[in-house]
C-alpha cells in the first residue's frame, strides 16, 4: 500500500471498540492528508453498553453521561456520517446506508453510499430471544440507550400509578436471564426502590418491590467460577431478589412468564436478558459468511473471511481461537480487538504484514449497585484467578469505565469528568426521575 495513495478508513459502529478504534485512528492520522477517519453510526451518541441497566435502573442519565459522535469527531478528527448500514459492495469497496427519517416518517437524508479502501464492522450484538413466544412483543430489551430510556419511562409510571392507588399491588419486575445484565439489573432496581423514597415517594415501603430473577442453567452467573456466582446469589437475596434457577421459561405473555411446568411468574415488567446474537441482517449481507449466531466468520487477523479489505471486531465477530473456542461477546474483548486494529492499521500503511488477534481474559466483575461488586481477576475464568468482592471490587469495576473513558478522552479529560461527577454529585438527583 502506496504512503501516497488515498485512504478511506470507515469503521461502522460506535459502540465501545469501534469508538475507542476511530478515536485512536483519526488523531493518529490528523495531519495525514492522505488518510481519512470516517466513523457510521445509526444513534448520534455513546454509552458504554455494560452501563445500559443504569440507564434503565435511572442510576446514570444518558443526556448528561453519553458522548456526542458530531462532539468525538470534532475533538478526534474523524468524520461522523449518521446512517445505518443495508448493503456492502466489496467488489466496489463501498456500502449503503439507508434514509435517514424524521419522526413522522419524512426523508431528512436520502440513501447514499460510502467508499472505503478499508472497513471495519463494530456492529455489536442484540438480546437474543431463543424464539421464546411472546418474548419480543412483551419485553424489555437493553440492546441500546433508546430500550433502557423506554423501561426506565415504564418504571417511573408505574411508581406513580402504584402510588395513586395506594400500592394496594406489588411492583413486580421479572428478568430471564442471570448472566450479567440480569444481576446487575436486580441490584440496580432494588437501589432506584430505596432512592425514591426520597423524591416524593416517601411511603413506599420496599416490601412493595418483587423483583424475580429466573435462569435455565442450575445456578446464576454461569460462566463465572460458582465460588462467585454464589457470593452474587447471597447478596441478591439479601436484597429481597427472588432468585429462580434451573427453570425453563415456554412463553411470554401480558402477565408475565409461563414456565415449563405450567406456573405463571406475574410481572407487568418483563426484561429478556437471557443471551446475545449479532443482528439478523448481518446474515442478509452479500459477500460475508456468517454462522447461526448472524456473526461474522473472520481469520484471526480480523479479517473477514473472504475479504482482505473488510475486517470485523467486537460482538459480531466470529474468531476462533488456538483452542478452537470463540472469542466471547464481553467488553474486553472489544478493547482488545480495537487496540489490535490500531496496531493493524498502522502495520498496513507501512506495508508489513498482519499479526494474529490474542485475546487474554482478564476475568470478569459483575457490579451489585452500590451494595457490592463480586468477580474474579487475572487469568482465565476457570484457572489461576483471584476471587474478589465488596469494595476493592467495586473499586476495580469503576475502574473499568475509567480505563474506557480514557481511550475515547484522554487522561486530563477523563480527570475533569470524574472532577464534574464529583461535584454534580450534590447538585443533580441520585436517581433520574423522568
Amino acid at each position: 500500500m502506496s504512503k501516497n495513495e488515498k485512504q478511506e478508513l470507515v469503521v461502522v459502529g460506535g459502540g465501545a471498540g469501534g469508538l475507542e478504534l476511530v478515536t485512536k485512528l483519526a488523531r493518529k492520522f490528523r495531519t495525514n492528508v492522505n488518510v481519512n477517519v470516517t466513523l457510521v453510526d445509526r444513534n448520534l451518541t455513546h454509552i458504554w453498553k455494560p452501563l445500559l441497566h443504569e440507564v434503565a435502573a435511572g442510576a446514570l442519565d444518558s443526556d448528561v453521561d453519553g458522548v456526542d459522535y458530531r462532539v468525538q469527531a470534532a475533538d478526534a478528527g474523524f468524520r461522523f456520517q449518521p446512517g445505518e448500514l443495508i448493503d456492502v459492495d466489496a467488489e466496489q469497496r463501498c456500502i449503503r446506508l439507508a434514509a435517514i427519517r424524521d419522526d413522522v416518517g419524512d426523508e431528512v437524508v436520502a440513501e447514499r453510499t460510502l467508499n472505503y479502501t478499508t472497513l471495519i464492522l463494530a456492529i455489536g450484538s442484540v438480546t437474543n430471544d431463543f424464539g421464546i413466544k411472546g418474548a419480543s412483543e412483551y419485553c424489555y430489551f437493553l440492546d441500546s440507550v433508546q430500550q433502557a430510556r423506554r423501561f426506565h419511562h415504564t418504571l417511573m409510571n408505574t411508581f406513580l400509578a402504584l402510588q395513586a392507588r395506594k400500592y394496594s399491588q406489588p411492583l413486580k419486575v421479572a428478568i430471564v436471564g442471570a448472566g450479567a445484565t440480569g444481576v446487575e439489573l436486580s441490584a440496580e432496581l432494588h437501589k432506584s426502590a430505596e432512592l425514591i423514597r426520597s423524591y416524593g415517594f416517601d411511603d413506599f415501603e420496599m416490601n412493595h418491590l418483587q423483583i424475580t430473577l429466573i435462569e435455565l442453567a442450575d445456578r446464576i452467573l454461569p460462566a463465572l467460577p460458582e465460588r462467585i456466582a454464589d457470593s452474587a446469589r447471597d447478596e441478591l437475596e439479601s436484597l429481597g431478589v427472588k432468585v429462580r434457577t434451573g427453570t425453563p421459561v415456554t412463553e411470554a405473555t401480558e402477565k408475565g412468564f409461563l414456565m415449563e411446568d405450567g406456573e405463571l411468574i406475574e410481572a407487568p415488567i418483563k426484561v429478556w436478558a437471557a443471551g446475545v446474537k449479532a443482528p439478523p441482517f448481518l446474515s442478509k449481507l452479500k459477500g460475508l459468511e456468517t454462522n447461526k449466531g448472524n456473526q461474522i466468520l473472520a481469520r484471526r487477523t480480523l479479517q473477514s473471511s473472504t475479504h482482505d479489505s473488510i475486517f470485523v471486531m467486537g460482538d459480531c465477530a466470529a474468531v476462533e481461537q488456538p483452542d478452537g473456542s470463540r472469542v466471547p461477546p464481553r467488553a474486553q474483548a472489544a478493547h482488545q480487538m480495537a487496540n489490535h486494529l490500531y496496531k493493524a492499521m498502522l502495520r498496513q500503511q507501512k506495508g508489513r504484514p498482519l499479526l494474529n488477534f490474542k485475546y487474554r481474559d482478564h476475568g470478569s466483575l459483575i457490579s451489585l449497585s452500590s451494595y457490592s461488586a463480586v468477580g474474579n481477576l487475572m487469568g482465565n475464568l476457570t484457572k489461576g484467578s483471584m476471587k474478589v468482592e465488596g469494595f476493592l471490587a467495586r473499586i476495580i469495576y469503576k475502574g473499568l469505565y475509567r480505563q474506557h473513558q480514557v481511550a475515547v478522552h484522554g487522561y486530563f479529560k477523563t480527570f475533569l469528568l470524574m472532577l464534574g461527577h464529583v461535584i454534580s454529585r450534590g447538585l443533580r438527583p441520585r436517581l433520574k426521575l423522568h
